[in-house]
């Protein structure tokens, strides 16, 4: 079935089939990789996407010019062994062992353009980090989005050709917003300062020996100190 001019009950059909392979037809519920499923005293390996899955939080954003969506995410795989959790107030606790890693090609972030229609990828950018910041898709046919180590990116909306980047002082795990001045000039921001569980390893001088810390982003995140710093800024761009 061609997908141009198909009638929404169409592509919901084509959707609904492209995903039997994953999904029970009767229930709906996801079809479980038992080799991946883990267990007490036994170490599963390459669970490819981990806990946090292919995405996590970051927000995507969407373009009515291109349309297409773009989907800032991390590509990172996982061991992980089933432990007997203690629960302590006020700690987090998963139950498991859990040391990340890159994923496949050996990147371990990704900003890619999906198009929503074909269900396909039209470009895609690796990234040496997960890819931890929100997307900013503008009328003007750019999109920004944010590094771990730092770099504000503005890249062009059908291509994803680098246009323009900026390196802050400390990683990207915010969100992108535009707005328009008192001077009617338009302007971009974006927040600085690394965190959350991918950037613990810097934000909290966790030890890197410790593979499993921050629900095992320790592991994949080891060598984040030395390309970025702790700290928060807000920094502002005309465009």
């Amino acid at each position: 079935m061609e997908l141009a001019g198909a009638q929404p009950q169409q592509l919901r059909f084509l959707a609904i089939n492209a995903a039997d392979q994953f999904f029970e037809q009767r229930t709906g519920r996801p079809i479980a990789e038992e080799s991946k499923r883990p267990g007490f005293g036994r170490v599963v390996r390459e669970i490819c996407p981990p806990a946090p899955g292919a995405k996590d939080w970051q927000p995507m954003a969407y373009s009515p010019q291109t349309g297409l969506v773009y989907i800032p995410h991390q590509n990172l795989c996982e061991d992980e062994e089933g432990v007997q959790a203690n629960y302590i107030a006020g700690t987090p606790y998963v139950g498991a062992n859990v040391k990340m890693y890159a994923g496949p090609g050996g990147h371990r972030g990704e900003f890619d353009a999906w198009d929503p229609v074909q269900a396909k990828k039209v470009w895609s950018i690796k990234e040496m980090f997960p890819v931890w910041s929100g997307a900013l898709a503008t009328a003007g046919g750019v999109v920004f989005y944010g590094t771990m180590d730092g770099w504000f990116k503005a890249v062009e909306a059908r291509t994803g050709q680098l246009l323009w980047q900026f390196k802050c002082g400390s990683g990207i795990i915010g969100q992108p917003v535009t707005f328009r001045g008192p001077d009617g000039k338009q302007y971009v921001s974006i927040l600085s300062g690394v965190g959350g569980w991918a950037g613990a390893i810097v934000s909290g001088d966790l030890d890197p020996r410790d593979g499993t810390a921050a629900t095992g982003f320790v592991n994949a995140m080891s060598d984040l100190p030395k390309y970025s710093n702790k700290g928060g800024m807000l920094y502002t761009f005309s465009l």
